[in-house]
């Protein structure tokens, strides 16, 4: 469980809301889970690609130096966002059903039977 960014939500990630009550008394359960909201993504899938993407262009473009005070941190990571969404920067995603057996073959190269 984590804290949103910014905000007083509490979010669960992958786990069902069975996970509370394994972990907490019944009644502290139901009052976490009147403060939660689901959002069901899939754990293997392209946008995870995606994701890994956008944060590595934020690392590249604004947490390439040291900032040692999470205020500024937080102010830092804002005017990036806001100069990104405002630039409209999208991920432009080039791997396509037609690409899959290409791109297969390079993460799983065939192997000689004589090894």
């Amino acid at each position: 469980m984590r804290r949103a960014f910014g905000s007083s939500r509490i979010i669960l990630s992958t786990h069902p809301a069975g996970a509370l009550y394994q972990a907490f008394p019944p009644a502290e359960a139901r009052r976490i889970l009147r403060r939660l909201e689901f959002h069901y993504t899939p754990k293997h899938a392209s946008w995870l690609n995606m994701v890994e993407i956008e944060i590595g262009v934020l690392r590249g473009q604004c947490l390439d130096r040291r900032i040692d005070d999470p205020k500024r941190l937080r102010r830092e990571k804002r005017r990036w966002e806001r100069k990104r969404n405002a630039a409209r920067s999208r991920i432009r995603w080039m791997f396509t059903t037609d690409n899959a057996p290409r791109q297969r073959g390079r993460a799983y190269p065939a192997t000689s039977k004589e090894s």
